[in-house]
């Protein structure tokens, strides 16, 4: 039995590791292949529905309006990143507008989850989809910690397509230091409002978004991660794996694990945050209107990866 987790054995780990090569690899497919990408993001997620509909499938997530709708608006977002790569909507504000409003609608819907949390399970209590829930004051933290994540958007107004075969959405200014805030934020979430499934919709999920972002193409994470999160829940409203005992880590519901998990998560984000400030104090960018990190060199290799060219203003490269 682990600090944050239990139920480890040779089969748990190797079907934790499946599962994330699994997410890397269609992700991967979809992202190098439009009609791949169409099949699985368009086409599917409608024959899902009547499969659920007739139930030739079923799982305890979809029974659930959250599991639904999370899982239909992640797609969501996912056609709205293809019509950005492959249409004329590249070209406009949409590109610069839709993919951080998807994400922050998705960060302003998980801290109002983790509030709801905190104010109804006040005991240990089983939810409609099989999640064994417990709210605390590590809702209160990771739910301020979500502020400080929408706090730190930086650089959208710099989002476009790349110049390769795969057309990908790039945000190079969205560098590792806010992804590993986010990541950490996001498994938190897991932790605390997912809690039985949270080291499935929460680390390995992440894992796989972050193997993409260093193995496959750098510089477009937010698709990554849009695209795995679409696979992943569409995987969970067919296959009620919780009840598979391949799938058998689960959390500790240990309370000092989630305070600890929670306070790990705000802190990191108020770090990124602090950061942030310096740099507009010192730069006087507007990170509403300005990208922020133009002159790290994390930033251009994010173009460099993607054949995009330097902003016009020239800028010292730091690394």
């Amino acid at each position: 039995m682990g600090f944050f987790f239990q139920g480890y054995s040779a089969a748990t780990i190797i079907t934790l590791l499946l599962l994330v090569a699994a997410l890397v690899a269609v992700n991967e497919l979809t992202r190098r292949s439009k009609a791949a990408a169409i099949a699985a993001y368009c086409i599917f997620p409608v024959v899902l529905v009547g499969l659920i509909a007739a139930g030739v499938v079923s799982s305890p997530s979809s029974k659930t309006w959250f599991g639904v709708v999370k899982t239909y608006s992640a797609l969501l977002g996912v056609i709205g990143f293809m019509a950005i790569r492959y249409t004329k909507w590249g070209k406009r504000k949409f590109a610069w507008y839709f993919p951080v409003a998807i994400l922050a609608i998705n960060i302003v819907e998980a801290i109002a989850r983790e509030l709801e949390v905190f104010e109804r399970y006040k005991t240990p209590t089983v939810d409609a989809g099989g999640v064994m829930l417990l709210g605390g004051p590590w809702n209160l933290l990771n739910a301020l910690t979500g502020v400080f994540l929408l706090l730190t958007l930086t650089g959208w107004m710099g989002i476009r397509v790349a110049q390769t075969p795969s057309r990908d959405m790039v945000w190079p200014d969205q560098l590792w230091f806010w992804i590993l805030a986010y990541d950490l934020w996001n498994i938190a979430y897991c932790y605390n409002c997912i809690s039985t499934r949270s080291m499935y919709a929460g680390v390995a999920l992440i894992a796989a978004s972050a193997v993409a972002e260093i193995a496959a193409k750098r510089g477009v994470w937010l698709q990554h991660r849009a695209q795995t999160l679409a696979l992943f829940g569409m995987f969970s409203l067919a296959v009620d794996y919780q009840a598979l005992p391949s799938f058998g880590i689960t959390a500790t519901y240990n309370p000092t694990a989630w305070f600890a998990l929670s306070a790990l998560a705000l802190i990191v984000n108020i770090a990124v945050f602090v950061y942030e400030m310096s740099q507009i104090v010192k730069s006087r960018r507007n990170p509403l209107r300005q990208e922020m990190y133009q002159h790290l060199g994390a930033y251009q290799k994010n173009l460099l990866a993607n054949n995009l060219s330097a902003p016009k203003t020239k800028v010292e490269t730091k690394r």
